[in-house]
């Protein structure tokens, strides 16, 4: 097959689509003899994809086509156009919001999440209103529909009205030989070093956004645990600023305990690792997630684990981790503080987690991903 793949979504590796979006290209490469894939790419964003250079077919884009309205445009206009051309079988957009109208051959979407209809403020109104509205005519245009977890396909067909037989689940997988057990010392070493992260520490890695991540409530419950406890822990913060990252600092910075909490900016895929085993809890409050790579990240690291159940997190976290209501401040801060203080549960769940977090395969994802794209292949010939 030749398979086309939008990769214009990935936002300069910073996004939970972007680590999708490289892994199942790594997950490819065994493939690359049977098939031919070409990744359209921002011209920016080239170098993030070193690891496929040789195997499979870059096609730039220009820069001009980044911001979010151009890039929906050039979807629409320029990618057609290119997949004809370029005589493709398939092409896959890996995000709901560049789903394609027109169909020059087979093509997939890949939706993560519906987030504007369960968080309201999440983007500003244009990007709801395109997610809301128009979302809902595009995907129904798709051949076929991929969505990471039960949860989002029964938002699909809640929200879209699309039945559920016509949306392919497949779970999305994990990187078993970046995230594992490590040396905890020498990562608690490298942490000191890098983030003058000296004492235990919770750990949120998720971009810096508001209301959608809940760091604003995550803030409050860590002030309420060092109040009640005048434990030395630190609350690590990980990922860059995004939508209402100011609402964020400024709670941070008014907090009696503004010391301890500690904004260390995006975190590099090498670096990952490490810092996840470094941690003493990882902790993930969000109020939505149509999948969340990083509670398993950090199981399969080690990690003990205190996570929300909002959107998919339920099915993706099982029964490997200690269970927060994300708006109750006072509920996660008892959690916290629980957690702390007892040293054999946070064994278990580490236990738990190592276990949970085999289940989750980037192998196994590709597999079916191309099983889906031959299935729609072979029905548009026929």
């Amino acid at each position: 097959m030749k398979i086309g793949i939008s990769t214009s979504v990935i936002q300069r590796g910073k996004t939970g689509v972007a680590q999708y979006v490289f892994a199942l290209l790594r997950a490819f490469l065994p493939s690359t003899a049977q098939h031919e894939f070409h990744l359209f790419t921002l011209e920016e964003d080239i170098p993030l994809l070193g690891f496929a250079a040789d195997s499979m077919r870059i096609v730039p884009v220009s820069e001009q086509f980044r911001p979010a309205a151009r890039n929906v445009a050039w979807h629409h206009s320029h990618l057609p156009g290119l997949a004809r051309r370029l005589q493709l079988d398939v092409l896959h957009s890996p995000s709901y919001r560049r789903l394609l109208w027109r169909k020059p051959c087979a093509v997939v979407g890949t939706i993560h999440d519906l987030a504007p209809f369960h968080v309201r403020g999440k983007y500003d109104w244009k990007r709801m209103l395109y997610g809301r509205v128009f979302v809902k005519h595009l995907a129904r245009r798709q051949d076929a529909l991929i969505a990471v977890s039960d949860n989002t396909a029964r938002d699909i067909e809640h929200f879209f009205g699309i039945p559920r037989q016509r949306v392919d689940v497949v779970w999305n997988g994990l990187d078993h030989e970046r995230f594992k057990p490590g040396n905890v010392d020498h990562a608690r070493r490298e942490a000191a070093a890098r983030w003058g992260l000296n004492q235990p520490f919770f750990l949120y890695v998720s971009r810096i956004e508001h209301p959608a991540k809940n760091h604003v409530r995550l803030i409050h419950a860590f002030n309420q645990f060092k109040s009640a406890t005048g434990s030395d822990w630190v609350l690590a913060l990980g990922g860059s600023d995004w939508h209402g990252a100011a609402t964020v600092h400024e709670t941070a910075a008014a907090s009696p305990f503004a010391a301890d909490i500690r904004f260390l900016g995006f975190v590099e895929d090498a670096a990952l690792p490490n810092l996840y085993r470094a941690s003493s809890l990882f902790i993930y409050p969000s109020l939505f997630e149509g999948f969340g790579f990083p509670p398993v990240e950090a199981m399969a690291c080690g990690v003990p684990v205190i996570s929300s159940t909002r959107g998919s997190l339920r099915e993706v976290i099982g029964d490997a981790a200690a269970v927060i209501e994300p708006e109750d401040v006072a509920g996660m801060a008892t959690v916290m503080t629980g957690l702390t203080t007892d040293a054999q549960r946070r064994s278990l769940l580490s236990e738990r987690g190592l276990a949970h977090a085999r289940r989750f395969d980037w192998g196994s994802n590709a597999e079916q991903t191309l099983a889906i794209y031959r299935r729609i292949v072979d029905a548009r010939a026929r």
